[in-house]
């Protein structure tokens, strides 16, 4: 089972892995293989997992509070910040 972080910010159990990585103290969400988180847990070992969480969706990522990240998402982060209101509606949130 998997541990995934829901909507309303809660953890769930799954038996289907999240598709995204998230850092629950920085609010932000990427790719799984995103090179940044990568060098954050290579960097600091133990302390980045701490605050690592995983989600089904990106729905659910904004849902609970989270922003694309800036690395891995570039593009989805640049939309994101011109308009983060904007860039939620289009996930019905």
């Amino acid at each position: 089972m998997y541990k995934l972080l829901g909507a309303d910010g809660k953890v769930y159990l799954s038996e289907t892995p999240g598709t995204l990585g998230g850092n629950g103290k920085e609010k932000r969400y990427g790719r799984l293989d995103c090179g940044s988180a990568l060098s954050s847990m290579r960097r600091y070992p133990g302390v980045y997992e701490k605050n690592r969480v995983f989600f089904a969706d990106e729905r659910a990522a904004l849902a609970a509070g989270y922003r694309p990240c800036g690395n891995c998402l570039r593009a989805k982060y640049r939309e994101y910040m011109a308009g983060p209101a904007k860039y939620r509606a289009k996930f019905g949130l």
